[in-house]
């Protein structure tokens, strides 16, 4: 299936195809110096077959995990680019998952101001959020995503047979990005999951999950307004992963309990426990609370948060710090 993220001059297709990876150089323009960046937990066959595809390929692979969205390691891709006497006219392909998309698409929005970009995710959460959209960074001081820049890939190629070689924790962890655009934004999504395994019908959740996100991004690309909505969870999501051992989307699946009604926090747990998500946690409380305050929608005493009172349909609310911290209390001494 192709879906056109529309974006008029910066529009671009998201390809979700078995097996596409070997196509890569039929649908890309790789006739050019391409530097390739993966990182060590991505099979080695995927970025090979992509340098086959190459006229002129780079393999750089980087550390695994948030440690490599970092100065030093964007550092090192941009002196590489420089070494290899890169141009305008090449480009980088990121192999790999949210880490990989983040970091390698950072590095191609800064490098000469700009250089093309494709993404070519590997695990489920970037295969159902984060390859489309735009959004690349690098962090700093243990704040994600500080530093960063709106650079939208000039295509994606989703290849669901990447996700054969995923351990099952990371497959949970992308599921629970579906789970948040379809608790904001799709009822019958969020139904869908409810009444089937995830796992065994992985392509119909990764193409719904992209209909949303690209519906919101044509909608605000730069986000300044309803984009914010793919932010459900994030907010207490990330002050609990920077202060912890978590992965992201069980993070973001424990973030999302507190800003639910009851009745959709009913609903939400069954379908958490189902994809093999974290329910419950112990943590420092002041701790992820300290972490929450460098937080990109924290300003002037107020916090830009995202609820749902009724599946489907999620809501951006502007709320005071002091109202975010008694619901953020409430929640996890109840639990």
């Amino acid at each position: 299936m192709t879906l056109t993220m529309d974006l008029g001059a910066r529009s671009y297709d998201i390809i979700v195809q078995r097996g596409v990876l070997n196509e890569a150089g039929r649908l890309l323009n790789l006739n050019r110096k391409c530097l390739i960046v993966t990182d060590e937990g991505v099979p080695k066959q995927y970025s090979e077959t992509v340098a086959a595809q190459c006229k002129d390929p780079a393999i750089v692979t980087v550390g695994i995990g948030e440690g490599s969205k970092s100065f030093p390691v964007f550092e090192m891709l941009c002196k590489k680019m420089l070494e290899l006497d890169f141009h305008r006219s090449d480009c980088v392909v990121a192999v790999g998952g949210g880490v990989v998309g983040d970091l390698a698409g950072f590095a191609a929005a800064s490098f000469m101001r700009g250089i093309d970009f494709y993404n070519l995710p590997t695990t489920v959460l970037s295969q159902v959020d984060s390859s489309i959209g735009g959004k690349v960074a690098i962090n700093l001081e243990h704040v994600k995503n500080i530093v960063g820049a709106f650079w939208q890939p000039k295509r994606v190629l989703i290849d669901p047979d990447t996700l054969h070689t995923l351990e099952q924790r990371q497959i949970s962890n992308g599921l629970a990005e579906a789970i948040k655009m379809a608790c904001t934004s799709d009822r019958e999504l969020f139904e869908f999951l409810e009444q089937n395994d995830p796992i065994e019908h992985i392509e119909d959740v990764i193409i719904g999950s992209l209909k949303i996100k690209k519906s919101v991004v044509e909608q605000d690309e730069t986000e300044k307004g309803l984009r914010k909505l793919l932010n459900f969870g994030h907010t207490i999501g990330h002050g609990i992963e920077s202060t912890g051992t978590l992965l992201h989307g069980e993070c973001v699946g424990l973030g999302m309990l507190p800003m639910c009604a009851e009745e959709v926090k009913n609903r939400l747990l069954p379908v958490l426990k189902k994809a093999g998500l974290p329910t419950e946690i112990s943590f420092d409380q002041d701790a992820v609370w300290q972490a929450m305050q460098h937080d990109k929608k924290f300003f002037s005493g107020m916090a830009d948060i995202v609820t749902v009172d009724e599946i489907g349909n999620g809501k951006i609310e502007r709320v005071p710090m002091d109202a975010l911290r008694a619901r953020f209390d409430r929640a996890y001494r109840e639990a």
